[in-house]
């Protein structure tokens, strides 16, 4: 595994990755970060991105405000991902929602339609 550290210039201060941090990590680890799916979703893909991030992001540890009332880096990486909400729970519930989505949308994408033009 490589080690990685972010820098200020990495973090967006709206919450998440900035572009260039995204590039960075990239380029230090091999992966493939993309940007966040901010509306609905309309693919396959993005139903299953988005709820992946709202279960796990929704189930970590920590609060979305500190003792102040401002918003934690939790709370803002959720709304750079376009989750308005003030629970946690919340979260989770239409993460699961997306994934079953995702699920059915799966399921039903090689279903063979009688009077199509594709082989059955």
């Amino acid at each position: 595994m490589t080690k990685f550290s972010l820098i200020k210039s990495d973090k967006n201060p709206r919450g998440g990755l900035s572009s260039s941090g995204r590039a960075r990590y990239n380029r230090a680890t091999g992966s493939h970060l993309r940007p966040p799916v901010k509306t609905r979703p309309n693919t396959i893909t993005e139903y299953r991105r988005k709820g992946s991030f709202l279960v796990r992001m929704g189930s970590s540890q920590g609060r979305l405000f500190d003792s102040k009332g401002n918003k934690t880096r939790l709370k803002l990486s959720l709304e750079a991902w376009g989750y308005k909400g003030n629970s946690k729970s919340e979260a989770v519930a239409l993460g699961r929602r997306y994934l079953k989505t995702y699920q059915n949308k799966k399921k039903w994408k090689n279903v063979c339609v009688k009077g199509q033009n594709q082989k059955c």
